[in-house]
């Protein structure tokens, strides 16, 4: 939206709905662009930038196991590496806020895919551990300002349009995710791809994308078309902290599904080891689903019944799961805990833009910090609580979160 400042994008947002453009006397110049063309393109350039987040992030996971032996480092090498990448997120998350604030979305969003994309290919050629850790603290810092300045100008473009987006754009993540997983999977395996010509022609995917949706990015970072006055770094408190440790929880179950449930159902539900990957698979699908439908959803209830029902409906899912005596029985659960999940995260996000506590240009990265510490912490913490005591305790223990989550619900009512 090259030209257009905020006001520019609310007029024509509001010109704009889900059956196409609506009479308003706040209509643009002759000579500016038709509202539903401008309105749209700012939309499409939000999903492209969580589509381009998710499959970048994505491309990484099939190149572990190649990376392991290239450079010959054991598990306990490789996870102190692989923390490497969340460190780079978590910096460059408040900094992505910042930056957003006071020079806008668009540099921030260019650079953090820039960087990501520049970082990709390196990781296929690396000559050492130390510099993998490097590389993958690059990468993770671009991956980081991606997902930080996406959520704000999502949460910006959806104030403006009046309708719920987050969702939708959630699930564009979603999508890029199973694009840059499968389509690695496919260049390496079945393509037969090096490292590096795999790596390499994903990267040229992300700058395309980028090329075509990085004029469309929101050239201003807040509602006042200025940087927030205050510190670059907040720490989250009021109503900003409880969205946070709601976003925890929901970060850490995703994390959990993702690194505890393929164990879950070969060593306790007797899954052969083989299979044990269609516990995340059946969780991510109808994660997925979930979110590309959410829109509407949360339109007709709300935001607090979604986040109320949705947590229900994953609490009840990892019960299932759980006390499920075989692993027949467990999949219908991976599904519900998934379709649960699926728009409470966008949700919060969305809460986040509402609430006038923080600056979205503080409160959406502080939050973003907090969700992905759940992914960081997560798996450790499950593991400990199975350590002391069973798996099946520690899933039990985040069944009740889950249910904390749906019982706070209420507590959102003063933001919606």
């Amino acid at each position: 939206m090259q030209g257009h400042n905020w006001l520019d994008l609310l007029i024509v947002c509001r010109a704009v709905d889900l059956a196409g453009p609506r009479p308003s006397r706040e209509c643009p110049p002759p000579s500016a662009p038709p509202a539903s063309a401008t309105g749209q393109a700012a939309a499409h350039a939000t999903r492209v930038a969580f589509f381009i987040s998710g499959l970048a992030m994505a491309a990484w996971a099939p190149l572990v196991p190649f990376t392991q032996a290239r450079l010959s480092i054991g598990e306990a090498t490789l996870g102190l590496l692989l923390l490497c990448m969340g460190a780079g997120s978590i910096v460059s998350m408040p900094l992505a806020g910042a930056f957003s604030a006071r020079w806008g979305c668009r540099p921030v969003l260019v650079a953090s895919a820039l960087l990501a994309s520049l970082a990709l290919p390196l990781l296929a050629l690396v000559p050492s551990a130390p510099w993998l850790g490097v590389a993958l603290f690059l990468f993770g810092a671009g991956i980081g300002g991606l997902g930080c300045a996406g959520n704000i100008q999502a949460v910006l473009v959806e104030r403006a349009c009046g309708r719920p987006m987050m969702s939708g754009f959630h699930g564009l993540f979603s999508l890029g995710g199973v694009a840059g997983a499968g389509g690695m999977t496919a260049l390496l395996s079945v393509l037969g791809a090096s490292l590096w010509q795999a790596t390499s022609a994903v990267a040229a995917l992300v700058l395309a994308l980028l090329a075509a949706a990085g004029p469309h990015f929101l050239a201003r970072g807040s509602v006042q078309g200025s940087a927030p006055r205050g510190p670059a770094f907040a720490r989250p408190t009021g109503v900003v902290l409880f969205i946070g440790a709601l976003c925890f929880i929901l970060f850490l179950t995703e994390g959990a599904m993702l690194d505890w449930s393929a164990v879950f159902l070969s060593q306790v539900q007797g899954l052969p080891a083989e299979r044990a990957g269609l516990g995340y698979a059946v969780f991510a699908t109808a994660m997925t689903g979930g979110r590309l439908a959410g829109d509407r959803w949360v339109q007709r209830v709300g935001p607090r019944r979604a986040v109320l029902a949705g947590a229900a409906l994953a609490a009840a899912g990892l019960a299932l799961a759980t006390l499920a005596p075989h692993w027949p029985l467990a999949l219908p659960g991976y599904a519900l805990v998934g379709l649960g999940c699926s728009n409470i995260v966008p949700v919060l996000f969305s809460l986040a833009g509402r609430q006038r506590a923080m600056p979205e240009s503080l409160a959406v990265p502080a939050i973003a910090t907090m969700g992905y510490a759940g992914v960081l912490m997560g798996p450790a913490l499950i593991g400990f609580v199975a350590h002391g005591t069973s798996l099946v305790a520690a899933m039990l223990v985040l069944v009740a979160l889950l249910a904390g989550v749906a019982a706070s619900a209420r507590r959102l009512g003063a933001v919606d």
